[in-house]
């Protein structure tokens, strides 16, 4: 009755808390800021994003996760500890009660850095979700029948796509090409092409304003700042959408190979399921535009984005909380 129950989608770009029975109620980039004289904690989530970049020699700006992955297991407690505190305040008599959304097939190592980091930042007790299935449950997917549900959860450091079936995942794939790739393939173009130096951060901001994965005819247009790889100078230039077609092909192809991979896997029952349903997209990188065409051009299934992708993960790990009889077999737990 008195303890408290949250979710977190603890993605290698953004983390996002869900806390019962209010739902999201916080959303944060996954960066903490250090003050590399003694590494005390300076700043976290948007505070310490707007420092990336432009920080004085003694304070970094880092990003604790590598492709979902925990990279600094210090950080990522700072971290945990800063998303409890901002949730359920600083004082509390009971501990939280929490779910963590993790990539598929990380090792047990990996699951006991999280696990671990989680129970010093403050929870009582920790289970571990393995992303597609809490995308799944949270895009609202039958997978506690016997038939086929496919989702493709795309977040900033891993695509993974899986067939679920009964609670449990049949096929599963995972490949580290996410939304940073895709500002790292913006920020090699604009290097190549236009002789532009830019960063992370205005990469991202081409990305959702004008990019897209197949040509538009009435494109968009944008200009972009940045220094001249020349003379050093700052300059701007003009970018098309459709110059995001071609600066995005290169990752977006190993993610449609994902797919393949995963439906060449499939039994062929639930392939019928999946080719009459098609598959369903989540995270913050499927509101890419026409991410969903290429996927049903390149694969002959139909493709369809989630309602709200960028938290489909942690609705999925709200709902999972309440259903931890039914789920039990599939979660991580301590």
């Amino acid at each position: 009755m008195f303890n408290k129950r949250i979710g977190i989608d603890l993605g290698t770009a953004n983390s996002i808390v869900f806390l019962e029975p209010q739902g999201v109620v916080l959303v944060e980039p996954t960066v903490v800021a250090l003050n590399t004289d003694d590494y005390s904690v300076v700043a976290v989530g948007n505070e310490a994003k707007t420092m990336i970049g432009k920080t004085p020699d003694n304070i970094i700006a880092r990003r604790p996760l590598r492709s979902g992955v925990i990279a600094s297991y210090r950080i990522t407690e700072a971290l945990l500890k800063y998303f409890l505190n901002k949730t359920i305040g600083y004082s509390r008599l009971f501990k939280p009660d929490v779910m963590i959304s993790v990539p598929a097939g990380i090792t047990s190592v990996e699951k006991r850095a999280v696990r671990k980091a989680a129970l010093s930042a403050g929870a009582k007790r920790v289970w571990l979700i393995p992303e597609p299935l809490a995308a799944s449950i949270g895009a609202k997917l039958p997978i506690h029948t016997s038939s086929g549900n496919m989702i493709v959860n795309m977040g900033g450091g891993t695509t993974e796509v899986a067939v679920i079936s009964l609670n449990g995942m049949v096929v599963y794939n995972s490949v580290r090409v996410a939304g940073d790739a895709l500002n790292d393939a913006l920020i090699s173009y604009m290097r190549k092409h236009h002789g532009l130096l830019i960063g992370e951060q205005t990469a991202e901001e081409i990305k959702l304003k004008i990019g897209s994965a197949l040509p538009i005819d009435n494109f968009m247009t944008m200009d972009v700042r940045g220094r001249d790889s020349t003379s050093g100078m700052p300059r701007s230039v003009e970018v098309t959408s459709n110059e995001t077609v071609e600066a995005l092909n290169y990752p977006l192809s190993k993610i449609i190979k994902a797919v393949k991979d995963v439906l060449e896997k499939t039994p062929p029952e639930l392939s019928s399921d999946v080719i009459n349903r098609g598959m369903v997209l989540s995270g913050g990188t499927a509101m890419l535009r026409n991410i969903d065409r290429l996927l049903t051009k390149a694969t002959g299934v139909p493709a369809h984005v989630a309602e709200e992708p960028m938290y489909c993960v942690v609705k999925g790990t709200g709902e999972a909380l309440k259903n931890l009889d039914i789920l039990q077999k599939s979660l991580d737990s301590e």
